[in-house]
């Protein structure tokens, strides 16, 4: 059996797993990104197993069609938008996930609105150069934290927002008031959302219906001294309105760790936006979640193997 274990960037897959319980299996741990169709076609098409890190590299039913040696396909988590399950499926490959470790988006996305209330980026630069003191923060005590979503994790932003003294507010499309009310928000509609946040973070799931659902008319409403931060998928937000708003001091800032394109492009728009904090999709890159994941991973194939498969993922 010839396994393919993608875009282990850090390179630590290979020390995170027992990978050596699967008898008879050569397993090859790929270290850089594939920039093209072809070259996952050419670089996968000697594996009956590939192993796939979240969204980093995509499946569609073209690739997946030129894979005719594939025969299973592991992804980390339950839901992989990057893969085609409807086309794996009818060309028998199997496509199973992972349980959902428990991430550290929510730590992620504290750090994000922290470093952009304390102007921590722009307050290490400052220092680095010989000065001290050389801006204002914002204290977030009495602020009006805005949900745009209050999922799993929603919630847990939501929690520690409230602990630090801040209103909440939440909005998606089938919130409920009970709901809302039950994590100690306020649900209210999606323009009142923008209008009153003084920290809007976003946690929706990207779906055809939630793609660019903050636009440019979304961002004219938030008000000047507010921060947009996006952990969630990049898609989500229309970025290069994001970057206007903040060339044009219409938003004090934004907090980005996902992006439309990933790795993010040289010539991105937000790489030249100012008052951005900007991280490499690293929400759920931790030591723990990672551990957590891969050893899932050794468990499918295992079961795989003795044709006894766990957790399949069925066409979304």
């Amino acid at each position: 059996m010839q396994i393919a274990v993608l875009d282990d960037y850090q390179k630590v897959a290979s020390g995170l797993a027992p990978w050596h319980l699967i008898d008879g299996a050569e397993v090859t741990f790929l270290h850089r990104w594939m920039t093209s169709e072809d070259e996952v076609v050419e670089t996968l098409s000697g594996y009956d197993v590939v192993v796939a890190m979240r969204e980093r590299t995509k499946f569609p039913r073209e690739v997946l069609r030129r894979l005719p040696r594939l025969r299973l396909l592991v992804t980390t988590g339950m839901i992989n938008r990057s893969i085609d399950v409807a086309a794996a499926s009818a060309q028998g490959v199997l496509v199973c996930g992972t349980p959902w470790a428990e991430d550290a988006t929510v730590e992620v996305t504290w750090a994000h609105i922290l470093a952009l209330a304390h102007r921590l980026v722009d307050e290490d630069a400052s220092l680095r150069r010989g000065a001290w003191q050389s801006a204002l923060g914002t204290s977030l005590k009495g602020k009006v934290l805005g949900l745009l979503g209050l999922g799993t994790i929603g919630s847990k932003v939501a929690a520690i927002g409230q602990g630090f003294g801040m209103k909440t507010l939440a909005y998606s499309p089938n919130l409920t008031a009970e709901r809302a009310a039950a994590a100690g928000a306020e649900c209210v509609s999606k323009d009142a959302l923008f209008e009153r946040s003084d920290v809007l973070s976003v946690h929706l799931i990207l779906a055809d219906s939630t793609r660019g659902i903050v636009g440019a008319r979304e961002l004219s409403l938030m008000k000047r001294s507010a921060f947009l931060v996006n952990t969630s998928r990049g898609p989500l937000v229309d970025e290069p309105a994001l970057a206007e708003a903040l060339r044009a001091g219409r938003l004090a800032g934004a907090g980005v760790d996902v992006f439309s394109q990933e790795p993010i492009p040289l010539e991105h728009p937000l790489l030249k936006a100012p008052n951005t904090v900007l991280s490499p999709h690293i929400g759920y890159v931790t030591r723990e979640v990672y551990q957590a994941w891969y050893e899932a991973v050794v468990e499918d194939i295992l079961a795989y193997a003795a044709g006894t498969p766990l957790r399949i993922l069925q066409p979304y």
